[in-house]
């Protein structure tokens, strides 16, 4: 599975600190965190009708993880609506859109590791793009990748960190194997995430998703959890037990519900994208259009 591109993305301009760019012009200074070692938080926002779903779920879960990597200067929400505002304006954008939000610790007055080179406070990187959710509504292929996602005795995942070469490592071997992504487990051996989304499985009339031990706390998944028309269990989840699922699906922003037909090349039930699966695809996005917040 690879995205697309979309050539009304050809002319876009994105947000950088208050100044409006094309995508051909570089914005980013070689002495920002984010190039200097990958410190910042992002969040990945979609436009429904004018409106962001999770708005401020999705800035707050940005501050929470800004606030425990101890940035400074950290915008205010109204600072960031503003230019997330502005952005969408300078692209004519009002659907079918995804916003990649991005804020670093800022620019360094000389390369290095240490925070204390940061004075000058955060940079907010607002990318908004055409883009319809990317995933083929006709089903998934996974393998489980070798590369283990890490727990909070390594790097809490409740920290929406930029630091995502696990997952890109992951996604290399999916790639290799011809699956569109990596199923990841944790350091325990259970079930964590994909290398981009969060699972569920439905098994005897339930709706199973892994704890989040060692995968983010997503906006999506919560929602799943709260619109589910069926009983939810929230447990440690074995690989085997999405090998013998009924179904299975991913739930992440970007992709909204997208449901998994095999695994490691065993059809996940009849090895077709399932009822349930359908049916809280069709729940979450009548969800997230009827609660899109207004910009």
């Amino acid at each position: 599975m690879l995205q697309r591109y979309d050539e009304r993305n050809a002319d876009l301009r994105y947000w950088v600190n208050g100044t409006l760019r094309h995508r051909d012009e570089p914005g980013i200074s070689p002495f920002d965190s984010v190039v200097q070692g990958g410190d910042a938080v992002w969040e990945g926002l979609r436009l429904y009708d004018g409106g962001i779903y999770g708005l401020h779920e999705h800035l707050a879960r940005l501050r929470r993880s800004a606030i425990a990597l101890g940035f400074a200067g950290i915008p205010a929400d109204e600072d960031v609506i503003a230019a997330l505002r502005a952005t969408l304006a300078a692209n004519d954008m009002r659907d079918g859109v995804h916003v990649r939000l991005t804020l670093t610790r800022g620019v360094k007055v000389t390369s290095g590791m240490d925070p204390r080179l940061n004075r000058d406070g955060c940079t907010l990187i607002v990318l908004a793009e055409f883009k319809a959710p990317v995933y083929d509504t006709g089903g998934l292929t996974l393998i489980t990748s070798s590369v283990r996602r890490p727990g909070p005795d390594v790097l809490d995942p409740r920290i929406h960190h930029n630091n995502l070469l696990n997952s890109i490592l992951a996604k290399m071997e999916a790639n290799v194997a011809g699956a569109d992504d990596a199923m990841m487990l944790d350091a325990r051996g259970f079930v964590a995430e994909t290398n981009a989304t969060h699972l569920f499985a439905v098994a005897e009339g339930r709706l199973l998703t892994p704890r989040a031990v060692a995968c983010p706390e997503g906006i999506t998944r919560d929602t799943v959890l709260r619109i589910a028309p069926l009983p939810v269990e929230v447990r440690d989840l074995a690989q085997v037990e999405m090998y013998t699922a009924d179904e299975v699906f991913c739930t992440g922003t970007m992709g909204e519900i997208a449901g998994v037909v095999t695994i490691d090349g065993r059809p996940i039930g009849s090895g077709k994208v399932g009822p349930v699966t359908r049916q809280i695809a069709e729940l979450y996005r009548d969800h997230a259009r009827a609660n899109a917040v207004a910009l």
